[in-house]
C-alpha cells in the first residue's frame, strides 16, 4: 500500500539515510537490507527510483550523526575492542598479507558488528590449514569480489578467545564477553596475490576502504579516521 510520495528527492533521500542509519546502528542491519526497509518504511510499497535513494556514504554520514547522539559513551569502547581484536587476528595472518575492511575499520562498528578481512596470498588453502592446525572451526562460503569479478571464497567463525593461542587473545576475549556479551563473528575473503595490486585505492572521497596491519595498529593505538591511517 502506497503512503506517500515525497516531492524532494533531496529530502527524501535524507529520510531514508536517517531511517536506514537508525536500523544500522541498533540493529545491526546491513546497508542494502536497512536502505530497502527504510524506504518501504516511508513509501510503503512504491517503487522508487534509483536517484531517489541515498548512496552509502551518506548512510554512512547518518550512522556516525546517530552513534554521536544516542552512544557516544558505549560505541568508542566497543570499536577500540573490535580494532584490538581485528589487529590481533591479523598479527596472526600476517604471512598471507591480511587487510581490514568494513564498519570497524571506517569507525561505525557496534556491538552487532563483524570483523572483516580480506588476505591476499599464493595459496588460499593454506590459510584453511593455517586455522585447521590453530584449531578454529570455521565455514566455508562466497563473498562477491570487492572488483566484482565473480566470487571468492570466504572462511567465518565465531572468536570467543579460541585463536590465536596467547595470553592476550584470553584477556581480550574477557573484556569483549564483558561489553558485548556474545561472540564477534571473523570473517576472512581469501583473495588471489595479484589482486592486492588494485585493492589498496582510496575511494572517491579520499578515504582508505582497506587498512594493512600497520594502519591498524596505528589506528588500535588511539583515536584516528582510516584516512588519517594510511
Amino acid at each position: 500500500m502506497s503512503r506517500r510520495i515525497a516531492t524532494d528527492p533531496t529530502r527524501l533521500r535524507e529520510e531514508i539515510a536517517q531511517a536506514a542509519a537508525r536500523m544500522i546502528a541498533e540493529d545491526g542491519a546491513d546497508y542494502a537490507t536497512a536502505k530497502r526497509k527504510a524506504a518501504r518504511q516511508l513509501l510503503g510499497d512504491v517503487r522508487v527510483a534509483g536517484e531517489w535513494l541515498p548512496d552509502n556514504d551518506m548512510i554512512e554520514e547518518e550512522v556516525r550523526a546517530y552513534q554521536a547522539l544516542f552512544h557516544a559513551e558505549s560505541q568508542p569502547r566497543i570499536l577500540a575492542l573490535l580494532r584490538r581484536l581485528a589487529l590481533l587476528a591479523m598479527e596472526d595472518l600476517a604471512a598471507f598479507r591480511p587487510y581490514l575492511v568494513g564498519a570497524v575499520l571506517n569507525g561505525t562498528a557496534t556491538e552487532h558488528s563483524d570483523v572483516y578481512l580480506q588476505c591476499f596470498c599464493d595459496s588460499p588453502k593454506d590459510v584453511a590449514l593455517h586455522l585447521l592446525n590453530a584449531g578454529v572451526d570455521f565455514d566455508t562460503t562466497e563473498t562477491r569480489h570487492f572488483a566484482g569479478r565473480g566470487e571468492v571464497e570466504t572462511l567465518s567463525f565465531l572468536w570467543r578467545g579460541q585463536w590465536p593461542a596467547a595470553r592476550e587473545a584470553r584477556l581480550l576475549a574477557g573484556e569483549v564477553r564483558a561489553e558485548l556479551g556474545s561472540p564477534v563473528g571473523i570473517h576472512l575473503a581469501l583473495y588471489d596475490a595479484d589482486d592486492e595490486r588494485g585493492a589498496v585505492k582510496a575511494d572517491a572521497s579520499g578515504r582508505i576502504t582497506r587498512a594493512d596491519m600497520n594502519a591498524v595498529r596505528a589506528l588500535a593505538a588511539g583515536p584516528g579516521e582510516p584516512d588519517d591511517a594510511a
